[in-house]
């Protein structure tokens, strides 16, 4: 009988490991349960209104979304719309009301997604679901629109979906707030001090739908920022590189001292307005819709 010796057998032992613990950590969830903090309690948030979208193709049958209309909606039909994507642990219902206040006397009508698994939206809560709800949303939104301008929004986790939405469909303006790089910034963050063991799985798992880097080279429209720079959770030189690959024109509304989750105070009130400004004028009043990249 042929011996093999102790050494080989410790490596194949090692590397059966390495793949057995990598495949767990790939397809096991593990990403969808360490980046999502969904939440399924019922809310009602005065001045909005439930809507429900299909979403085509599989997987989650709909997806629940929050409408609200600005001040400057409140007698009138809008001129634009708003469609805006939460973060990891927010919900639909408060962003959709939070954002028509922001737009103020522009008169819009905006929608917020409750991703799967989220408020009333059926289905777990998984990152390769937010994709198609994200342009599932966008599709309804432009039935509804009527070729009257779109934007999207969206803050830390909710900027990738925004951003798969400009980079294959046709948008006024984008609106930005602390945007991750989800994949950069698991490995190079927090790779080195797991060996890259459990960071790996985690990136690779991340759907590359949602690889804002590159959606950030193929979205042309105008882009607003809004960056945090105490940000703990996505800290500058993240959010610095998703905005340098930005294409399209961009305006900064820079918080130097605000952490991730920041409120607008003072002077940067008056620079947000400024942008929301910009955008409404180079997306509503002198061009409806700036398009999508050619084959979108």
């Amino acid at each position: 009988m042929r011996l093999i010796p102790r050494s080989r057998k410790r490596r194949a032992l090692i590397g059966a490991f390495l793949l057995a613990y990598t495949l767990l950590m790939a397809f096991g969830g593990c990403a969808d349960r360490l980046i999502l903090y969904p939440s399924t309690n019922p809310l009602q948030v005065r001045g909005t209104t439930r809507l429900e979208v299909p979403v085509p193709g599989g997987g989650v049958r709909s997806i629940e979304v929050w409408t609200a209309r600005s001040p400057g909606a409140a007698g009138a039909e809008p001129r634009a719309f708003v469609l805006e994507f939460i973060g990891n642990a927010s919900r639909g219902e408060y962003m959709a009301a939070a954002a028509a206040e922001d737009w103020g006397g522009r008169p819009v009508e905006v929608w917020s997604v409750n991703y799967p698994g989220y408020g009333g939206s059926p289905g777990p809560a998984r990152l390769a679901s937010i994709p198609p709800a994200a342009l599932a949303a966008y599709d309804a939104l432009r039935a509804r629109a009527g070729g009257r301008p779109i934007f999207v929004g969206g803050q830390s986790l909710g900027t990738a979906a925004a951003l798969h939405v400009a980079a294959n469909r046709p948008v006024a303006g984008t609106v930005l707030w602390s945007p991750p790089p989800l994949r950069n910034m698991i490995l190079t963050r927090f790779g080195w001090w797991n060996l890259w063991l459990l960071a790996g799985p985690v990136a690779m798992a991340v759907p590359s739908q949602l690889d804002s880097m590159r959606n950030a080279r193929e979205a042309s429209a105008p882009g607003l920022f809004v960056i945090t720079g105490r940000d703990t959770v996505v800290p500058l030189k993240y959010q610095t590189k998703v905005a340098d690959a930005y294409r399209g024109e961009k305006k900064y509304v820079r918080l130097p001292d605000s952490e991730h989750n920041a409120v607008l105070e003072g002077a940067s009130i008056a620079e947000y307005q400024a942008g929301l400004d910009w955008l409404w004028v180079l997306g509503v009043e002198k061009s409806p819709v700036t398009s999508a990249p050619a084959g979108n």
